[in-house]
């Protein structure tokens, strides 16, 4: 027995729950990581490697200065992650239906590779915002020290386009 039918709104809302489940909680259990990592990007004289970024970070902001960036971490990875699951599964079925069962089936490797480039499009566009800004939290000090600090400050700033910035990378990667 199936949970739901294949292709239903329920089928798009459960892949969309796998989504913000797999990449909303991975992605923020490993914030510390990304954090020194980040910062050894943006400092490396200060922050010379993984263990010293640790160290550094520790001393200075305690044990809790490792988790700075949780918050657009979690909401802007399991944003992109209810798109990427929940997407891929919509051009996958729409893609199928327009190139017709046979061709679907000779092409579905392609077909795949399709629906997955058109998930990730829209994906990332959805991730953009929080990772501006928990890339400011993370590497600019000062700046902000939480999500609702950092966004309407960098609104103020720059307006929308703050948040889009990093959308073209994204893509590229």
């Amino acid at each position: 027995e199936y949970s739901c039918e294949y292709g239903s709104l329920k089928f798009y809302a459960l892949c969309g729950v796998g989504g913000v489940l797999s990449c909303g909680l991975t992605h923020t259990a490993v914030v510390p990581l990304d954090l020194v990592k980040c910062r050894m990007q943006v400092d490396p004289q200060k922050y010379k490697s993984i263990f010293n970024g640790f160290s550094v970070t520790i001393k200075e902001d305690g044990v809790r200065g490792l988790a700075k960036g949780w918050a657009p971490t979690f909401f802007g990875y399991s944003m992109q992650g209810l798109c990427k699951f929940g997407f891929y599964e919509v051009f996958k079925i729409l893609y199928g239906n327009m190139l017709g069962e046979e061709n679907a089936y000779l092409w579905r490797t392609s077909l795949y590779l399709a629906a997955s480039a058109s998930a990730e499009f829209f994906a990332d566009i959805a991730l953009a915002p929080m990772e501006a800004a928990k890339v400011r939290i993370q590497t600019q000090p000062g700046y902000a020290n939480t999500l609702r600090q950092a966004v309407p400050k960098m609104f103020a700033e720059e307006g929308i386009w703050a948040f889009y910035k990093g959308v073209a990378p994204l893509w590229m990667r």
